[in-house]
């Protein structure tokens, strides 16, 4: 008898997506002929209990384009997925301001297209990609992963990308390499939140993150183009951003334009801003509290407003446990938070 053991991070059958809905979705795609697989705006928030939503859809630029990719292992696809539209219009980008709306309405402008990502540092080719060689140079996959935001609110969102590795392997490090810094574009002109620190929440641009190499070369690590099928629209971090599912969603840095491995750990901007509330390694972790609110539980934005939105218990590492708790082997959580 063959016995197919979930990933940890899979759902109960009574919280998946309904089975018709799914395919109906699929079908709707394929015949389309696409083939699928700071510190005080934090206070303010409250960890984002009291943002509105009405349910209903609003009317917003869309100039995205379709991705046809690959199915991937490591897509869970019996996740209740958030709605597109909620994934579009509900954003942490500062760049554009700090409310969960103004990306939305302030980035429908922002030219992504031509984009240039340098990959450089303790490698033995660095080199510039344009935005068009990605599609060129890596096969795409639809992955639908989870996503945490450290202000206890939850999405799971389809993503479009390759894995991060693939492009570090490309560029071959140095033996000396231990991390991986990145840089999102520092344009105040075409990002208001840069041009101001009132508007962009008292953040010194451009806004920074790191990992560590084997987090960065774990396949989990995904650099994102796309979500839903589509490339991504200019609030979601067009046109390439990584996502790493394990930490909360401001590691997963936006607009990336600069790559580069080193031998020390690269600062990060939240802990540059309040390193007492963001750690460098930002794992989600239910046992670990923000200094202001609690972790162990989350609100998943999925249909509704707000206020009907469910309220789960929060996973250790976000559920992929499984795949990535021996990279933190020995370590003390608490501390390295």
């Amino acid at each position: 008898m063959l016995i197919k053991k979930p990933f940890r991070w899979s759902l109960t059958e009574n919280q998946a997506t309904p089975e018709s809905v799914y395919h109906q979705r699929r079908d709707i795609l394929k015949k389309l002929g696409i083939t699928l697989v700071g510190m005080p705006l934090a206070s303010q928030a409250n960890a984002g209990l009291f943002d509105a939503f009405t349910g209903k859809d609003k009317k917003i630029v869309d100039n995205r384009r379709a991705l046809a990719t690959q199915s991937s292992v490591y897509s869970n696809k019996q996740l209740s997925l958030t709605p597109e539209s909620k994934v579009l219009e509900y954003n942490n980008f500062y760049e554009f301001g700090t409310d969960k709306s103004d990306p939305a309405a302030r980035a429908q402008n922002f030219k992504t297209n031509p984009w240039n990502i340098e990959i450089g540092g303790m490698v033995r080719k660095p080199m510039t990609l344009g935005y068009e060689d990605i599609f060129k140079k890596f096969t795409l996959e639809e992955r639908i992963y989870r996503l945490r935001c450290v202000e206890a609110w939850s999405m799971n969102i389809p993503w479009i990308g390759f894995q991060l590795a693939d492009l570090i392997r490309m560029a071959s490090p140095t033996s000396g390499a231990k991390y991986v810094a990145f840089e999102t574009l520092y344009d105040p002109k075409q990002m208001p939140g840069q041009a101001s620190r009132r508007l962009g929440g008292g953040i010194d641009y451009p806004y920074v993150e790191g990992l560590r190499l084997d987090e960065a070369m774990h396949p989990l690590t995904l650099l994102s183009v796309g979500l839903y099928g589509k490339t991504l629209a200019p609030q979601n971090g067009a046109p390439i951003r990584l996502v790493v599912p394990w930490k909360y969603g401001f590691k997963s840095i936006k607009s990336i334009v600069k790559i580069t491995l080193t031998d020390k750990q690269p600062p990060t901007t939240w802990n540059i801003l309040a390193p007492n509330e963001y750690g460098f390694y930002a794992n989600v972790n239910p046992k670990v509290d923000h200094p202001r609110w609690s972790q162990a539980s989350e609100r998943f934005i999925g249909e509704g407003s707000v206020f009907s939105s469910r309220r789960q218990p929060t996973l250790m590492f976000n559920g992929y446990e499984r795949e990535v708790a021996s990279l933190y082997k020995g370590m003390d959580l608490t501390r390295n938070y």
